[in-house]
């Protein structure tokens, strides 16, 4: 059985997740950013018959994303799966641009430079622990990012800053994938469902068109079975292996991104 880290789970498909995960035989180490709630959701775990331990942090600041990284490396040395699930969705219809602690668009902040900075945090003890897995939650809404106006300061929609982050994640899963082939640590990215009936949905004024257990369904295919080991580099729409954006695989994107990419994190 294996020790996993899932981000975001105390609502959702992150809670659904964690749920389910404990309920399979594994370890969950459940993140949230309110201590009240992802202790209770540990509780509620082990009540289940389940093994949980409540880790807290806000991924909007990077300071915190990597103590969290450390805490987790430290205290789970046997960590060998790494969910990133958490994000900011849409926002409400007409929401205003907000930034991240560090100053960041807030959806680039979360929904992109987190996961990268607590992967990388991760990665010695992923790789001590291999066969081992990074599974990064996406989206099929995915639109290229601007490399002139990275932080979205022009003519600013949250569904687009959601989907450039996106597109974000999807490139970086692939460069990262070519870095640790043959490591014995593999990483994918998937779209889950669309449109799952979860609040943060419901917030963005959408009507939900799928459940959270098929967006469940859909993760543990790559966190808990050999799907998400026999795959590296691999994007999946639900269960099924597809194409992500094309501009993802391009070679020039990627290597942009990454430059830019570590000057946020180092910023």
């Amino acid at each position: 059985m294996s020790t996993v880290l899932l981000t975001g789970a105390t609502s959702g498909l992150g809670r659904r997740l964690a749920f389910e995960l404990a309920r399979i035989g594994h370890t969950v180490v459940v993140h949230g950013r309110d201590a009240h709630r992802t202790a209770r959701l540990a509780a509620e775990i082990d009540d289940a018959g389940g093994e949980a331990h409540a880790v807290v942090a806000d991924l909007s600041s990077l300071a915190e994303v990597r103590a969290l990284g450390i805490r987790v490396a430290t205290a789970h040395p046997d960590l060998d799966v790494l969910v990133n699930n958490a994000g900011v969705g849409f926002g409400a219809p007409g929401e205003e641009r907000a930034q991240s602690a560090d100053g960041h668009e807030l959806r680039l902040a979360v929904n992109y430079l987190a996961p990268v900075a607590l992967t990388r945090a991760l990665l010695p003890v992923l790789r001590k622990n291999a066969p081992a897995r990074i599974v990064n939650v996406g989206s099929a809404g995915q639109v290229p990012i601007d490399f002139d106006d990275i932080e979205f300061t022009s003519g600013y929609v949250g569904v687009e800053a959601y989907r450039r982050s996106k597109f974000a994640l999807v490139a970086y899963t692939f460069a990262l994938a070519e870095e640790l082939a043959g490591s014995g640590v593999s990483v994918n990215v998937l779209h889950p469902a669309t449109y799952m009936d979860t609040e943060l949905v419901r917030k963005s004024g959408f009507t939900p068109h799928s459940s959270v257990d098929e967006g469940m369904a859909a993760v543990l295919a790559l966190a808990a079975t050999d799907t998400g080991i026999h795959h590296n580099g691999a994007y999946f729409n639900g269960t099924r292996l597809t194409r992500a954006h094309p501009q993802t695989y391009d070679r020039d994107v990627r290597s942009k991104l990454l430059a830019v990419t570590d000057r946020l994190l180092a910023s």
